[in-house]
């Protein structure tokens, strides 16, 4: 009777126990709340040229990123889940569109260069709030360089200017955010080559780092990355003759910001990127190539001014220049692969609501060198355009 009382007793405890150990799971679930939210974008527009054909394979626009279709066109639709907690969260970015496809060309890999379900992410990561100083992400993210982002409801402007557009657009990798103080912060990322967002294909990485400054009147960000952006050669029977593989891309970046006044903004964004000679193949050996470095640099200013509650007025100027032949078919180039664009854009904001902006805009690119056609088809070093954008943010 007594081991009966004894075991009787003991499941008491137990179950008594089991049920306080709910009980403490659920406040401690409790106290650490999290949310899952929806926001997103919709954007459309329409686009001409004033001193350029408009239709057919004569049609042509800035050979920067996003919003170069004729007539009346589709931008994207943007949907991002974020789920926050406490000390961990996700967000999953999906992009639709004519815009979002150009954000993630680099992505159809999996699918085995046909379009798949992967050439919707803009981005996929988790992230884990270490302490109140370090953060933790891996995944796929946006890049941390420049002024400009792929998401118009984040830019001024609806063109995007030179630097944006072949700078990276995102990273997959793992990334550490330390917070020095309240003002100073540091970034380090060990990631894929740039904008291989699936997986790495190419066996080498790339390395970033981002040291930051914030404060109430504005902000200044000096970014870099560094690494083989398509893997080293190698003599395995199946390498053609020169064939050829870049070698390592550096690029220094930096972006600042400042309130000049409670309805004048200035921004500024400048960037130098290179890509040393590399390698190629000449049929009997690798060799490493003779020359040097290509690329590209530009400086570019933001000058924005708040009109009332409902428009602003963005003026946006940049000087972009190609070295060494670092990029085809960007600007104009002279026999030497040098060659420079100076494009001016001046944008209105008129915010019909918090959620819908429509945006005109006029643009100017003047080249160095003949880049494109006039409306007599003849060779012509500028092109001026107008564009009218309505996006929708939620």
């Amino acid at each position: 009777m007594k081991k009966i009382k004894l075991s009787i007793l003991a499941l008491l405890l137990s179950v008594s126990f089991m049920s306080l150990a709910q009980e403490v799971i659920i406040v401690e679930e409790e106290s650490e709340p999290s949310k899952l939210t929806f926001s997103g974008s919709v954007d459309a527009y329409f686009r001409t040229n004033f001193n350029g054909p408009n239709k057919g394979e004569d049609f042509q626009a800035p050979a920067s990123s996003f919003g170069n279709l004729p007539g009346f066109s589709l931008g994207m639709a943007n949907i991002i889940a974020t789920y926050q907690g406490e000390k961990v969260g996700a967000v999953a970015d999906l992009v639709f569109g004519p815009r979002g496809e150009d954000a993630v060309f680099g992505s159809p890999m999996y699918a085995g260069g046909m379009a798949g379900s992967s050439q919707i992410v803009n981005q996929l990561y988790v992230y884990w709030n270490v302490n109140d100083v370090v953060t933790l992400t891996m995944g796929n993210f946006n890049t941390f360089l420049g002024y400009e982002v792929i998401s118009p409801t984040g830019n001024f402007n609806y063109s995007t200017s030179y630097m944006f557009s072949y700078g990276p657009f995102s990273h997959t990798g793992l990334k550490a955010d330390f917070a020095l103080s309240d003002n100073w912060s540091l970034m380090a990322a060990v990631m894929n080559p740039t904008d291989m967002t699936e997986f790495n294909i190419a066996g080498t990485y790339t390395l970033g780092a981002q040291l930051g400054y914030s404060a109430d009147a504005g902000s200044a960000y000096l970014n870099f990355v560094y690494g083989d952006q398509d893997g080293k050669l190698e003599d395995d029977g199946s390498l053609d003759v020169d064939q050829a593989s870049m070698g390592n891309t550096f690029q220094v970046d930096l972006t600042a910001g400042v309130d000049l006044s409670e309805t004048i903004y200035l921004g500024l964004n400048t960037t130098y990127n290179t890509t040393s000679a590399g390698e190629f193949y000449t049929g009997s050996a690798v060799q490493d190539a003779d020359g040097d470095g290509a690329g590209f640099f530009g400086v570019a200013g933001y000058l924005q001014a708040t009109t009332s509650e409902m428009f602003s007025i963005g003026l946006r100027g940049e000087y972009f220049s190609v070295f060494n032949g670092g990029l085809d078919e960007v600007v104009g180039l002279n026999g030497a692969g040098d060659g420079n664009v100076f494009a001016t854009t001046l944008s209105g904001n008129l915010r019909i609501n918090k959620n819908l902006t429509i945006i005109p805009e006029l643009r100017l690119d003047s080249m160095s060198e003949d880049f494109f056609k006039d409306n007599d088809l003849n060779d012509s070093k500028s092109l001026a355009s107008f564009m009218l954008a309505a996006v929708f943010a939620f």
